[in-house]
């Protein structure tokens, strides 16, 4: 059995590294994309992982392949594509390690893979289903994102959901919403940042917009908050988990880290989502905390991934 499967963009980010003697910017090549980070802390947490998704024929798709495997995610549902290329981000980083993007993604690889080509085998073979909404802003790669939750649905998994609001990838607002909400229904365990509260729902205070997730249907909804930690929310009510302190150096992965977290902490707990208490809740997304903390530490976002050591040490000295 595979604790999860995520669906999605596995993707080049191209990390504002300073300058060059020349005076020239210089970038980093780090692999990333919200899901398959995701799979790589639930795998350094020691959680067997999957990834479908779609990559160019490229020495970036290559990298991204082998950056995967190397850390334990099976890759048997990464399909290479020699008609498009890996999609790239270039990351710019301001002085508080807060992130701008710019995508070569016309089309990319990503936003290309098919209904048909989705493996039914590996969902069918997992406990939870993960999504983020990048794999929604485009066809032929939105049909086959709720193709493969239909079939998540029919095999019992527990869908997750971590939309991930990138303005530049979409015509215009109204879309992104539409399409961003489209799946909310679906799921039982969904992680928004305070961001992103008024595109998911019609509230933009965390408090409200969880309330409504969760009356949607979800059995945990958590807003991220940035520095304020997160809020989380079940049918029981909801509170603030404040976060671990650390000096960031770079933001990349921090919601992705997090997310990890809390997904390995609900896998342990064995529960059924509509079973996890606040209580459980608020231990879970502590969990995340701990280790998004770790990973805001670091550079990049996969590299940045902490350890299931690191992450137990941590939470030990709190």
């Amino acid at each position: 059995m595979i604790s999860v499967t995520a669906l999605g963009e596995v993707l080049i980010d191209f990390t504002d590294a300073g300058v060059s003697e020349g005076g020239q910017k210089l970038f980093e090549r780090n692999a990333g994309g919200a899901p398959a980070n995701v799979l790589v802390a639930l795998q350094r947490m020691g959680f067997e992982t999957a990834f479908i998704g779609k990559i160019g024929n490229d020495m970036h798709g290559e990298f991204l392949r082998g950056t995967l495997t190397s850390n334990g995610v099976n890759c048997d549902g990464l399909i290479t594509d020699p008609d498009f290329f890996t999609t790239l981000a270039f990351v710019a980083l301001d002085e508080q390690g807060d992130r701008s993007f710019s995508f070569a993604r016309k089309p990319g690889a990503d936003t290309q893979i098919r209904p048909e080509e989705i493996d039914e085998r590996i969902i069918r073979n997992s406990r939870i289903f993960h999504i983020g909404s990048l794999s929604l802003t485009d066809e032929p790669a939105r049909s086959a994102t709720h193709h493969a939750l239909e079939l998540a649905k029919e095999a019992g998994c527990v869908l997750s959901y971590d939309p991930n609001y990138r303005a530049n990838l979409w015509p215009n607002v109204g879309a992104a919403m539409e399409q961003m909400r489209s799946v909310l229904p679906m799921m039982d365990l969904v992680k928004i940042s305070d961001e992103e509260c008024g595109l998911l729902t019609d509230f933009d205070e965390p408090e409200a917009a969880a309330a409504a997730i969760v009356e949607q249907g979800a059995s945990v909804c958590v807003v991220t908050v940035g520095g304020d930690g997160a809020y989380v929310r079940t049918a029981e009510g909801g509170e603030i988990v404040p976060p671990f302190p650390a000096g960031v150096v770079d933001t990349t992965g921090a919601g992705d880290s997090f997310w990890g977290g809390f997904l390995s902490a609900f896998l342990e707990s064995n529960l059924e989502p509509a079973k996890v208490t606040l209580a459980d809740a608020k231990m879970m997304v502590r969990v995340g905390n701990a280790v998004a903390s770790l990973c805001v530490r670091k550079r990049g976002g996969i590299p940045a991934m902490p350890t299931r050591p690191e992450v137990e040490a941590l939470l030990d000295a709190h």
